[in-house]
């Protein structure tokens, strides 16, 4: 297995990145599609758009937001089972847009992949 990181999609694209997917559902403002150098955009494996308003980025929500979207996960097996065929080749960057790695989406994915 290969490695599998995340990125804040606002920082310069690496050779040492790999398959680069953005996990958010809304595409990042002030990004242009050639800018984002993206492999793949992976919508449907971001929060929900009940989630993602209800959390909005508010720190005191970062735990029940990790648990509300790992139980969302559970349903997308196919998104995950993706990322991890991908791995098997080659290192994957998770890509959001979230000022903090610690409030976004990404972290929850990499941890949900790791274990």
């Amino acid at each position: 297995m290969k490695t599998l990181r995340i990125k804040r999609i606002y920082e310069e694209a690496s050779e040492d990145d790999g398959y680069r997917i953005l996990v958010d559902r809304i595409w990042p403002r002030g990004v242009s599609k050639e800018k984002a150098k993206l492999d793949e955009w992976l919508k449907n494996i971001a929060p929900s758009t009940e989630l993602r308003k209800w959390f909005d980025h508010q720190a005191e929500r970062a735990d029940e937001f990790a648990d509300r979207y790992k139980k969302e996960l559970k349903e997308k097996s196919t998104e995950l089972a993706h990322i991890q065929s991908i791995l098997k080749t080659q290192n994957v960057t998770l890509l959001y847009a979230a000022k903090s790695p610690e409030l976004s989406q990404a972290v929850v994915i990499q941890n949900v992949l790791k274990n």
